[in-house]
Order: structure tokens, then C-alpha cells, then sequence
């Protein structure tokens, strides 16, 4: 049996695999709190991770009837470019800032000036660093915390932290350190002169994690910490990687051909690529997968989020906001919003905030609100996806996870939009089954491709197909989604 785990920005998930059979067994959960602030602070206590972790887990066991001995590999998938720092005696210095905060954002910029711009980030990284980006929260560190800077002995993104604290060994991975802002994807290294320029006196390049393949194994659990999880000692825990990376094995996608589309808290396309195509979209980051390829990824930071705020806006449950987006019609009676309440990557509005536009005594609804606002994140991940194709990408099928594929309007939504069929795998913990994959092929099971085939499994009732009269209704919708994109750049 393997244990997959997904630190996620809302919580932590687990399941338990069996890949034999290709079954999930049991499943787990528990929640993160948000540390938010002025200036687009967004921070998580690491404790709390290592705490959820170990409830998800039992709870995962629990629901398998599975001896946590049985346990041979452990798999983490957690989220993208937060900041973990540490001490030389391995404890945590301050909150980790999060791949959602823009506080650094004016850091980032002039960090991506001395690069050149984003022409120079592109060709010196293979991706244009943006807010949100790990490298910029350490040179807002040394200016904002000098104190904290002082007392860094460990560089950790969130799942290194957790394999940190699970094996005792700092690593990482070429996906998950794709993200960083300081890593190469080309030539899959650590740009150790960007940390210099940082901090000439080297702490930060003595402070990375060592680099590692997809198919190594960082080691075995600690013996405290196979205690506390009441999981076999011997159970070797993989390289894991970023939830993106882990969602890509989730569904399969591991060869080129296949499109991924998570509606989570944000928004990612991406797709796997055999070879380092970095495209002249700024917006694309070609980061590497956790496989050994590359992922040309898209990133919108606004999705769930969104959905979420205008439920509490009008103190709707899950369903009954759907049943509202339902009751409004394709466009919202004129209604568009703009959905940018935590600034915006892609589009790159960094700054921007969020709008409603259209608004009449007649047109302003509930229902039209409701459906403005999974319109409106739904056309940003158009955007990206039309980024993807004019790369090269092709979208013949997308497969959609998330908490946002779970709803049957917004699966046609997305179909219309993008004109494009639309398939859900079975498994909706995507990432969390992908790190469970990714352990199991890491403990030679079985091949990575013949794993993804027995433990991948597409629900034939989650599918939607593109209706033409909705394909074109939304096109005129999308074409002034982008005329007042425009507007704002």
C-alpha cells in the first residue's frame, strides 16, 4: 500500500493506494487557516500542515482498514512556490509566505529588471519570475525581516519541508523547484549567481536543498515520525513535487497529448512536454514535470477564491450557488466580472483588483452574479489556454479536477468556453493520488506509464461535450472579456 499527500492552500488530503489492484482504499482531510494582511500578505503556520497531515492520515487509514505497517512508500504533493525557512537546528523561523502573496510584488519587479525584463528572465531561467514566485519573498525576507535573514540554514517550498520533516533530509525536485525563480529548467540546476545577487555573502545558496530526481527516493521515515503516523518505519518516502506536477501524474498526464485544467483556488492548465519548447508567452512557465519531461503550465490566481466570496456574499450553500449559476443565463444578462480580488498572473495584472461591469437595475441578480463570477474565472483560464495553443499545445480533451469540476454547470461551462470535450477522472484528489502514483513507481512496482494506466480512472458520467450554439454565444462573451483586459494593461 501507498500514502499520497496533498498540502493544498485550503488543507492537507491523504489516500491510501493500492496499486495492484489500482484502487483507492481510504481517504482523509483536515483544513489550513489563512494568515492574511495589507498588501497582499498570505502566509500558513508549517505546523499546521504537519498537524493535518498526521489527521488526514489516520483518517485515510481508517476509512482503508489498513495497518499503517502495510505502508511501504509515502508520496507528498504540496503547493507551488511558498517559502519555508529554517534555522541550523531545523525550526521553523517565520509563517511561510504563500504562492498566492503579492507582499513581494515590488521585489519581484525589480528582481526581474536586474534580469532584463521578462525577455532577460526568459532566456537566463526559461520562465519570466513573477509575483508570487518564491525568489522574491527572500529578498523581501532580507529587507522586511534582516533578523530572520540572519538565522537561515534551510531554503524549503512547502512538500520539501514535509519530506524534510517526515525523512530529516532537506531535498528537492527539478518540478516543484521550477517555481523557485531561481532554478534553470533548461538545464535543470540552481542558478546559484541569481541567490548571489541576493546575498553576496553566500547564505542563501549554502541554504538550498540538494536537487534529486523524480524516481529517488529522499529516504526512509524517521522512527518518531513513523510512531506519530503509526506507519511502517521502513516506508520510503519519493521525491514528490508541486500539487501541479502531482496533479499531471493524477490524471494521467505523463506523455504529450493530454491536457490538465484544475479548478481549485487557482487555476492551472498544463500539459507534458518531452522537451523544454519555452515559449515566448511570459505568461507560459515551461517548468519541468515530476517525471522527468517538462510542464508548460498557466497559472490564474483567481478562481475558487472568487466563487467562494460571492457565496458568502449572499450566504449560499455549494449547491444553491450552483442551482443560481444555473437559473442565469450564458453572459449573464450583460453582467461580466472581472475577477482579479488577489491581483492576476494571467493575465499579468499583477495590480489589478477586482470589477463588476454592466450592471443595470434589470440585470442585477443573484443568479447573475453567481454566474458573472464563474464566467469571468472561467475566461482566464481561456486566456491561458489560448497562450498553450499558440505555443504549439493541442487540446483535442481536457481533464478536469478541482473542487470546481465537480459541478455539472460549470463542467459544460468550461467545455463551451473552451470548446473543447471534457473528462474527469474518477479520483478527484488528483494530486494526492499522482504523489501515491509517483511512491509507488519510485518503490519499482511497476513502470510510471503502466501504473497511470492501472490507477487512472476516467468517470464516463462527469463528461461534457461543447454545444455549438453555447460555443459561439460565449465567444461574443470572451471577446469583451478581453477587449476590457485590454483596457487594463
Amino acid at each position: 500500500m501507498y500514502l499520497g499527500i496533498d498540502c493544498g492552500t485550503q488543507g492537507t488530503k491523504a489516500l491510501v493506494l493500492d496499486p495492484v489492484g489500482g484502487r483507492v482504499l481510504g481517504q482523509g482531510s483536515a483544513p489550513h487557516d489563512l494568515l492574511s494582511g495589507d498588501g497582499g500578505r498570505r502566509e500558513q503556520d508549517p505546523a499546521q500542515w504537519v498537524e493535518a497531515l498526521c489527521l488526514a492520515t489516520a483518517q485515510a487509514l481508517a476509512e482503508a482498514g489498513v495497518d499503517g505497517q502495510q505502508v511501504r512508500g509515502v508520496g507528498v504533493s504540496g503547493q507551488q512556490h511558498g517559502l519555508v525557512l529554517l534555522d541550523r537546528h531545523g525550526q521553523v523561523l517565520r509563517p511561510a509566505k504563500l504562492w498566492c502573496d503579492t507582499e513581494s510584488s515590488a521585489q519581484n519587479q525589480r528582481l526581474l529588471d536586474h534580469l532584463g525584463g521578462t525577455q532577460g528572465s526568459l532566456d537566463r531561467l526559461g520562465v519570466a519570475i513573477a509575483p508570487g514566485y518564491t525568489v522574491s519573498k527572500l529578498l523581501w525576507t532580507l529587507e522586511e525581516h534582516p533578523e530572520v535573514f540572519r538565522q537561515i540554514a534551510r531554503i524549503l517550498l512547502p512538500h520539501d519541508y514535509l519530506n524534510f520533516w517526515l525523512t530529516g533530509r532537506a531535498c528537492s525536485e527539478y518540478g516543484d523547484a521550477s517555481g523557485t525563480g531561481y532554478f534553470n529548467v533548461r538545464q535543470r540546476q540552481w542558478d546559484l549567481q541569481m541567490l548571489r545577487d541576493i546575498d553576496p555573502a553566500g547564505r542563501l545558496q549554502q541554504a538550498l536543498p540538494t536537487l534529486i530526481e523524480p524516481r529517488q527516493a529522499v529516504g526512509t521515515l524517521l522512527p518518531d515520525v513513523a510512531r506519530r503516523l503509526g506507519l511502517n518505519p521502513q516506508a520510503r518516502v519519493s521525491s514528490g513535487g508541486g500539487d501541479n506536477m502531482m496533479g499531471a501524474i493524477g490524471t494521467g498526464n505523463i506523455q504529450p497529448g493530454v491536457v490538465t485544467m484544475s479548478l481549485g483556488s487557482s487555476g492551472t492548465v498544463y500539459a507534458f512536454s518531452d522537451q523544454p519548447r519555452v515559449s515566448v508567452e511570459p505568461e507560459v512557465a515551461t517548468f519541468c514535470s515530476s517525471t522527468g519531461g517538462w510542464l508548460p503550465l498557466i497559472c490564474t490566481m483567481n478562481l475558487t477564491n472568487v466563487t467562494r466570496a460571492v457565496r458568502d456574499l449572499f450566504a449560499l450553500s455549494l449547491e444553491a450557488f450552483n442551482r443560481q449559476v444555473e437559473m442565469a443565463p450564458i453572459g449573464a444578462e450583460g453582467v461580466l466580472m472581472l475577477p482579479f480580488l488577489n491581483g492576476e498572473r494571467v493575465p499579468a495584472l499583477p495590480h489589478a483588483t477586482g470589477s463588476l461591469l454592466g450592471l443595470t437595475p434589470g440585470n442585477l441578480t443573484a443568479a447573475n452574479l453567481c454566474r458573472a463570477a464563474v464566467e469571468g474565472t472561467t475566461f482566464g483560464l481561456r486566456y491561458g489556454l489560448d497562450l498553450l495553443r499558440s505555443a504549439g499545445l493541442s487540446s483535442q480533451s481536457i481533464r478536469l479536477i478541482g473542487g470546481g469540476a465537480r459541478s455539472a454547470a460549470w463542467r459544460q461551462m468550461v467545455a463551451d468556453i473552451m470548446n473543447t470535450d471534457i473528462t474527469c477522472p474518477r479520483e478527484a484528489e488528483a494530486a494526492a493520488l499522482g504523489a501515491a502514483i509517483q511512491a509507488a513507481w519510485c518503490d519499482n512496482v511497476a513502470e510510471l506509464p503502466a501504473l497511470c494506466e492501472r490507477c487512472v480512472h476516467l468517470e464516463d458520467s462527469l463528461a461534457a461535450r461543447p454545444v455549438p450554439a453555447h460555443v459561439q454565444a460565449y465567444e461574443q462573451v470572451y471577446l469583451q472579456y478581453r477587449h476590457h483586459i485590454r483596457a487594463l494593461g
